[in-house]
């Protein structure tokens, strides 16, 4: 079931076209990365779903019918310009987004401090945001946006600005949030972490939709059905109909070979062929394309 499904959605800033009859649904449960280059129309479709912005025309469905107001507040989002006011205190401040999606003072007090434990930011409640790093403030803006409990997460560049370790930190969490239930959409230009954590993405490019799919799927897509082999023996020799030898390179008697399955034919048969000619095969395996491979190759074609 699709939480939301945006339904030839088209958005013009005088003639600047931001999005141009985009349609995509976005699976419930699941972690959705939203990609493109820098002006591509995410920011806008982004903004489109949490109505701030208003489409040209098209459609934005929330479970099933046209998101609402009352919708927003199901919806939790953490934008690329963050946002905190810099004079308040860092408590003071979370209370208030807290309550503005709806809760209450006790509620909000509870769960607040249940996530400044769980980051180990107990100690900042007091502070002014003005005294924050740039990651520390990152914590804050992700704890008010995920403590109410949305349903679904609009997560824009959410490791931008914090070292590897808080990056795990939030990576561990979007997991967690995830497996307890919720939608996340995130919008982010590191295909390491698409390739970690999203289930489905689309790429939108001048401001259409490239691609969408499983990632899996869509890596498979665009591979070019080769493989890699290590091995020991005399050197592998293509066969005609099943694969050619793309290159094999010997360093101290050890060969790495890229084959191309030709025709169709699987991987499988090609190791058992190779295994056949009496060669010690110590790997193998499918060659298949980095995400970050694939959006270069996508937008280039495209430029």
């Amino acid at each position: 079931m699709a939480i939301i499904e945006v339904k030839g959605v088209s958005k013009s800033f005088g003639e600047k076209v931001a999005l141009d009859n985009v349609s995509l649904e976005i699976p419930e449960g699941r972690i959705f990365g939203l990609l493109g280059p820098n002006g591509a129309g995410k920011t806008t479709l982004i903004r489109i779903i949490n109505r701030i912005t208003i489409p040209s025309s098209g459609t934005v469905l929330f479970n099933g019918s046209p998101i609402s107001e009352s919708d927003v507040a199901k919806i939790g989002y953490l934008p690329e310009e963050r946002g905190l006011y810099r004079k308040m205190k860092v408590g003071d401040q979370a209370m208030y987004l807290a309550q503005l999606k709806g809760m209450s003072v006790k509620e909000a007090s509870a769960e607040l401090k249940k996530w400044f434990v769980k980051f180990g930011i107990q100690d900042w409640w007091g502070k002014k945001v003005e005294e924050l790093s740039k990651g520390m403030a990152q914590k804050i803006q992700f704890i008010t946006t995920v403590v109410h409990k949305p349903s679904l997460m609009i997560l824009d560049e959410p490791f931008s600005g914090f070292d590897p370790v808080n990056a795990e930190l939030i990576r561990q969490e979007i997991l967690a949030l995830k497996q307890n239930g919720a939608t996340i959409i995130l919008s982010t230009h590191n295909m390491e972490s698409v390739e970690e954590l999203c289930d489905d993405i689309a790429l939108i490019n001048k401001a259409r939709v490239v691609v969408t799919g499983g990632v899996d799927d869509i890596r498979h897509q665009w591979g070019n059905n080769n493989v890699e082999v290590i091995y020991t023996g005399d050197a592998i020799s293509p066969v005609e109909g099943l694969y050619g030898v793309l290159s094999d390179e010997v360093n101290s008697g050890r060969h790495t070979a890229v084959l191309s399955v030709l025709g169709g034919r699987g991987a499988n048969e090609v190791l058992s062929s190779i295994i056949g000619t009496g060669v010690a095969v110590n790997s193998f395996k499918e060659l298949i394309p980095r995400m970050n491979d694939i959006f270069i190759k996508l937008v280039t074609e495209e430029a």
